[in-house]
């Protein structure tokens, strides 16, 4: 987590506090959009405040609480600001061993890393050591070598992610294969798999497959540069498949509920525009209010997701008549919305939103 201010900081914990293990304050980011906004780095010229964002996060939630910095000018400032974090409460720290000024070309001071172990209670843990790092046996000398409990990497495990292996680290060409395997499965992004694929390649500018990845548009051809086009055209087809099987079972279910229902469904093609609606007003809030005035049942909303894209359609039922959109919308709520203009219009009631502007 990036913050400056402790009690926002505890708003946004509160709110993933039953979705992640824990959270971390990163006090180590030199970058400047990250310092002028008081974060990062920034943090560690303001002791006080510091303090307050911790203390305020340990207190406030159940899960643990961590944080990461950089170190300071001297040893013994870095060391006492590392015995102020701990007085917080925190169960974990990290510590970059570079100043705020200093980059991953400046050397990693171990020292440093390695008195913040000696002088705190709490396990630390050693970070910047990702140029250092080739092997598992590297890592494990680092933390040896900085007393440390454990080691974080980011570089490192982006330029090959076995390196955590016990056994030894795989070949590049193993990694690159097996990413752009699982890449396919999940039918990731692809501009986020190229830029992986970049990070994997590392150092590697000149061969012939990080020429052809530079010009690469699409998941097929990152596919054709390693031979991978067979595992993709599959991949493709089962999920198509897949896809299909899904939409035919949706349509079957929305039959039986159709036949099972009472009452034929008014439908529409509208969509809801959130930015046509202001000052508080919407289409839902104007139907209920229309049925509160003529005495009728307050409206009820049935909504179905559609798997495949977990986008939402939704049924409001007013009186005994059912009123939907046929257009699909990308929350549960804008369904809702949707729904009721379908309604309104039925009922030849304005629905609430803005006229268009004149042109």
């Amino acid at each position: 987590m990036g913050t400056a201010d402790p009690e926002r900081a505890l708003k946004v914990a509160k709110l993933l506090e039953n979705d992640v293990a824990g959270i971390d304050v990163n006090m180590g980011c030199p970058k400047d959009y990250s310092c002028k906004g008081g974060m990062g780095a920034a943090l560690l010229s303001q002791p006080d405040n510091v303090h307050k964002i911790l203390t305020t996060l340990v207190q406030g939630v159940s899960m643990p609480v961590t944080c990461k910095i950089r170190i300071l000018p001297t040893i013994e400032e870095t060391v006492g600001f590392a015995k102020m974090v701990e007085e917080t409460g925190i169960v974990a720290l990290a510590v970059h061993g570079r100043e705020k000024h200093e980059r991953s070309r400046d050397p990693v001071h171990i020292n440093v890393i390695r008195e913040v172990a000696k002088a705190v209670s709490i396990p630390v843990i050693a970070n910047g050591v990702s140029l250092l790092v080739n092997t598992y046996k590297d890592i494990e000398k680092y933390r040896q070598e900085t007393g440390c409990s454990s080691v974080m990497l980011a570089r490192a495990a982006q330029w090959n992610p076995s390196i955590f292996r016990k056994e030894g680290c795989l070949s590049a060409s193993q990694v690159i294969t097996e990413y752009i395997k699982l890449a396919i499965d999940f039918d990731n992004n692809f501009g986020n798999t190229k830029y992986c694929l970049q990070r994997l390649l590392h150092e590697d500018t000149t061969s012939s497959e990080a020429l052809q990845l530079l010009h690469a548009k699409e998941m097929r051809d990152i596919c054709e540069i390693w031979n991978l086009t067979s595992y993709f055209d599959d991949a493709v087809q089962r999920r198509k498949h897949k896809m299909e099987t899904m939409k035919d079972d949706e349509n079957e279910k929305r039959k039986r509920k159709s036949s099972d229902s009472s009452s034929e469904i008014t439908e529409i093609k509208v969509k809801y525009l959130r930015k046509m609606y202001t000052g508080g007003v919407t289409p839902k809030g104007i139907l209920l209010e229309w049925s509160r005035r003529n005495r009728i049942k307050q409206p009820t909303y049935e909504t179905i997701e559609r798997e495949e894209d977990r986008w939402f359609k939704s049924v409001v039922l007013v009186g005994d008549k059912k009123y939907s959109s046929t257009e699909w919308e990308g929350s549960k709520k804008a369904a809702e919305q949707a729904a009721a203009i379908v309604c309104l219009q039925s009922l030849g009631v304005h629905d609430g939103r803005l006229k268009a502007e004149s042109t």
